[in-house]
């Protein structure tokens, strides 16, 4: 589904990414590891065209080097930023109806669904969003990207200051977005969530991967966690 390959990216003379590649199946989980600084979040923001890609990215075939970001979200893919995006003076509903293509839209998910997902929604659906807190507002971003009915989403630290609780949700959402035969890249932290929850997990390493191999073989590679992940 996504194929990308030589990735580099720039924020002005620094080489951030360099030579990044790697793949995303239909209906997979793929989780993006790796310590703080390394370009992970740069990968999603220059696939989704955040920050001009060198290389070649791949959607369906379709090359999205070049392409406007709105181009590349009409196309089916979904980002999920980690500052969490929410229109503060909007309410819960109104922020959910906003992340519709179209209203005639019949896709994957509809508003029924996101609450039916994230009861705290349905009760806080006429609140502003600025009054949620922010696990609430990490929920309505998510919900509201999927919203767009994207075929690949990409999902930057989700669970960061989350409570425990709010983390199980949030896992158990990323579990039913791949039930419905959407694509995931997770950027997250938390290794005990991406390897239980993935199919495949990349480890990056100043700006190019290291890693590329199951959640059990990268649990069996003592030198890679030693070496990339661990503190």
């Amino acid at each position: 589904m996504l194929e990308v390959r030589d990735l580099q990216a720039f924020y002005g003379k620094s080489h951030i990414l360099q030579g990044v590649s790697f793949d995303i199946a239909e209906g997979e989980i793929v989780s993006l590891l790796g310590r703080n600084g390394v370009g992970r979040s740069t990968t999603c923001k220059a696939v989704m065209g955040e920050v001009p890609p060198q290389g070649s990215i791949k959607f369906r075939g379709t090359e999205l080097v070049g392409k406007k970001q709105h181009e590349i979200a009409r196309l089916g893919i979904g980002y999920v930023p980690e500052n969490r995006d929410v229109f503060p003076t909007l309410t819960v509903r109104q922020n959910l109806v906003l992340g519709m293509k179209s209203m005639k839209q019949e896709g994957r998910w509809s508003i029924d669904d996101m609450f039916d997902l994230f009861s705290n929604l349905r009760e806080r659906a006429d609140i502003r969003a600025g009054a949620l807190s922010g696990g609430e507002q990490q929920m309505l971003t998510m919900c509201r990207t999927l919203m767009g009915d994207p075929d690949l989403i990409m999902i930057d630290e989700p669970t960061e200051g989350l409570s425990p609780q709010m983390v199980e949700k949030v896992a158990g959402l990323l579990e039913e977005i791949a039930r419905r035969k959407v694509s995931i890249l997770l950027v997250e932290q938390k290794l005990t969530i991406a390897l239980r929850i993935s199919h495949r997990v990349y480890v990056m390493g100043h700006g190019h991967m290291v890693f590329d191999g199951t959640p059990e073989a990268l649990l069996n590679d003592a030198q890679i966690r030693s070496e990339w992940l661990e503190v």
